[in-house]
């Protein structure tokens, strides 16, 4: 199903309506927009490439490391011409970095040399035919030639360096990033050079997190390239397999986490019907570990939102018993919300809230129901426990149908304000009734509820720790907006 970005227009969409677009995906990609709330001191460059993995952008997946490297070396590139020197160089070093050892002064077989000069010249080749249409285009092709004459001349004295191999695939796909858009051919044939030397880094250092995370960007780089066919299909697994990869290499990585769940997102609408829950599925799973890593990371909460849209109109249309629309559409519209809320300044998040603000259980962001216990006995016995309803917004959660009982006979009710939250967690407390436990610890002590199953309490869970994470960010004004309209 073809996913276009949302309208602009105001309008709002009824529960359960179809008809119209879910809003677009965005992928983790080069830098990300800076907010006008969000100033930032000056890290170190190592800070930086991992900061850019996690920028956005609204034109496709490309490479960031590569774009922090070029950023590093434009002051230092007048020298470097001139002297064939390091600038490149004393960023990621020839000989020393994994799996490489200092060969300064070795020499390599004639045959080893000519083999690579063979690959040189077609990288080179490919590389030159990049044209920049500025000055600052021009100047980055340049930069881009001296840099892959480096690494080339780095593999040619060490033939089992990888770190020569991977750089040299960044400068390749930072190369088709800046490729003319007119020449499709041009930038796949440089994405294929660079997929090539990812491979080639990866045999020779099998643990290089950061060449499978950019190898599987280059990847789905192509399979954009090729629509909804069997190629592009092909393309996309090879692609989710090496974000799979990263992920194993280094499970704290959010981003790989986000970016392989754009992949499934992507895969689903190419294979069988019958395939498509079952990958659907999966990619929740991982947008949602990617939040659990990183609560405020805006990009992966808005891709969970979108990709519960999709399920919910397929789901619409298939008119599955076992799965409510409308629910979906709610959850849908919970992390539009939040991703919104952390992010107000980005226009697509702005957009899609307008399709999907009417989703929510307004004038609150969450409405379902709980079992708790009496509030003044937090351990009583098991029949003292009672299913409620249940409201989260801003503020705070509570247990909302206790007002209707007769004033001389209502209980305070249950309330935690979200400002005393310590932390939200599943929890296993035997001396909880049989069911998905739920413990929120307060500044007051700890709170326990049931959640109804196993899904809806990782609903609860991911509800609560957003709306925490947008009041510990000072965003509680917006998602009041969001919800008290």
């Amino acid at each position: 199903m073809e996913q276009p970005g949302p309208t602009d227009g105001g309008e709002d969409v009824p529960n359960g309506a179809g008809g119209r677009a879910p809003p677009a995906p965005v992928e983790v990609v080069v830098e990300e927009e800076a907010g006008e709330d969000e100033e930032e001191p000056p890290r170190p460059a190592t800070a930086k490439q991992e900061e850019a993995k996690a920028g956005l952008g609204a034109e496709g997946s490309r490479p960031f490391t590569m774009r922090e490297l070029l950023g590093e070396i434009k002051e230092d590139n007048e020298a470097a011409d001139g002297s064939g020197g390091g600038a490149l160089g004393s960023a990621l070093p020839e000989g020393n970095g994994t799996g490489s050892a200092d060969v300064e002064g070795s020499s390599s077989s004639q045959e080893s040399t000519q083999q690579f000069q063979s690959h040189h010249d077609v990288a080179m080749d490919l590389i030159n035919s990049v044209t920049g249409v500025d000055e600052e285009g021009r100047s980055r092709q340049r930069i881009l030639s001296f840099a892959g004459k480096r690494y080339v001349n780095a593999i040619e004295r060490n033939p089992d360096d990888p770190d020569a191999y991977y750089n040299w695939a960044l400068v390749l796909q930072e190369s088709a990033d800046n490729a003319d858009p007119s020449s499709g051919s041009s930038k796949d044939a440089l994405l294929e050079e660079a997929c090539k030397k990812y491979a080639e880094a990866t045999l020779l250092c099998p643990t290089l997190y950061d060449a499978y995370y950019n190898w599987a960007i280059a990847i789905a780089d192509r399979a954009k390239m090729r629509g909804r066919t069997k190629e592009a299909e092909d393309l996309w697994k090879q692609a989710i397999l090496n974000y799979e990869k990263a992920v194993q290499l280094n499970w704290n990585s959010p981003q790989a986490l986000n970016n392989w769940g754009l992949g499934l997102q992507e895969l689903s609408a190419i294979v069988p019907a019958r395939e498509k829950q079952t990958i659907i599925k999966t990619a929740i799973s991982k947008f949602r570990v990617a939040i659990q890593l990183q609560f405020d990371f805006h990009r992966a909460i808005y891709n969970l939102g979108t990709v519960l849209y999709g399920l919910a109109e397929d789901t619409m249309r298939s008119g599955r018993p076992d799965a409510s629309p409308n629910e979906l559409y709610s959850q849908s519209a919970i992390y539009v919300a939040a991703a919104h809320s952390l992010k107000p300044n980005y226009s697509v998040y702005r957009s899609a809230l307008r399709l999907v603000r009417s989703m929510l259980p307004l004038p609150y962001l969450k409405v379902g129901y709980l079992t708790a216990p009496a509030v003044d006995n937090a351990i009583a016995p098991h029949k003292n426990w009672e299913r409620s309803q249940f409201v989260l917004n801003h503020e705070g959660l509570l247990q909302s149908d206790a007002s209707d009982q007769p004033p001389s006979q209502s209980r305070k009710p249950f309330w935690i304000a979200v400002a005393d939250i310590v932390s939200v967690s599943a929890s296993a407390d035997l001396t909880l009734p049989p069911g998905a436990g739920l413990c929120i610890d307060t500044v007051q002590g700890p709170r326990f509820l049931v959640a109804d199953s196993w899904d809806a309490l990782d609903g609860w869970l991911d509800a609560l720790c957003l709306v925490y994470t947008i009041f510990a960010r000072g965003k509680s004004d917006v998602l009041a907006g969001i919800v008290t309209g």
